[in-house]
């Protein structure tokens, strides 16, 4: 299924002490949908990708397959929007369902998992710019980003994602009337916690409820590549 795309600083604190930097994964982002009749073997497979250390899966409900019958209950305008971006960005005219866009830079089909894989292994040999390392204390993520070789020009956006790891959906209406189907990492917020242009260390703060799972992700802006990431614990 595909449709035209149309055109559409925190303040640093003192850190407590952090251990080993957190570990690298390579962000896999599926922009899905409820009404997308070719959207669940990507749905799937991205459940597969998200029992993965190596990988931090998410899923981005988009909101433009809604009018053929069924109102996707996870579905957000920023994700569309987002995935606009991405389409610019790379100059692609269409966006499309299921598509996943890999550290902000590969599109793949999302339910093509061979050349999932490789865009997987293909990002796991760069090398990371920066060394990203998260904690928690109390109700806030703290965040330390300190550079380790020649960062990209422009600004860079440290963004703080809040998921839930998994969601059941009985879908009534629409090309999957009569499913139930299972959703993994669905992403529920997607906000910038800060603004970085990666001259020196950077320390923040970002409010964050505990119990909550979330990820940190440091990408140049706007909807370049992800330069690092981090599951917050």
């Amino acid at each position: 299924m595909r449709l035209l795309a149309t055109a559409a600083l925190v303040l640093g604190l003192a850190l407590p002490a952090y251990g080993q930097p957190a570990a690298e994964p390579v962000v896999v982002e599926l922009f899905t949908s409820q009404g997308c009749s070719s959207c669940p073997p990507a749905d799937a497979l991205l459940h597969e990708l998200a029992a993965r250390e190596d990988v931090l899966a998410l899923a981005l409900h988009v909101d433009y397959w809604d009018y053929i019958g069924w109102k996707d209950r996870f579905a957000i305008p920023s994700h569309t929007k987002r995935q606009k971006g991405y389409a610019r960005r790379g100059g692609r005219r269409m966006i499309y369902t299921p598509q996943m866009i890999i550290m902000g830079q590969d599109d793949v089909v999302g339910a093509d998992a061979m050349k999932v894989e490789e865009a997987i292994t293909r990002q796991k040999k760069q090398p990371r710019p920066v060394s990203l390392t998260v904690a928690r204390r109390g109700g806030d993520v703290l965040v330390r980003l300190k550079p380790k070789a020649q960062m990209p020009k422009g600004r860079l956006l440290v963004q703080l994602v809040r998921y839930t790891p998994e969601r059941t959906v009985s879908i009534k209406r629409g090309e999957l009337a009569g499913r139930t189907l299972s959703y993994a990492n669905v992403v529920e917020d997607w906000q910038t916690a800060a603004e970085w242009d990666g001259a020196g260390d950077l320390e923040v703060s970002v409010p964050s409820p505990a119990g909550k799972p979330a990820a940190v992700l440091v990408q140049t802006d706007p909807f370049g590549p992800i330069i690092a990431a981090a599951r917050v614990d």
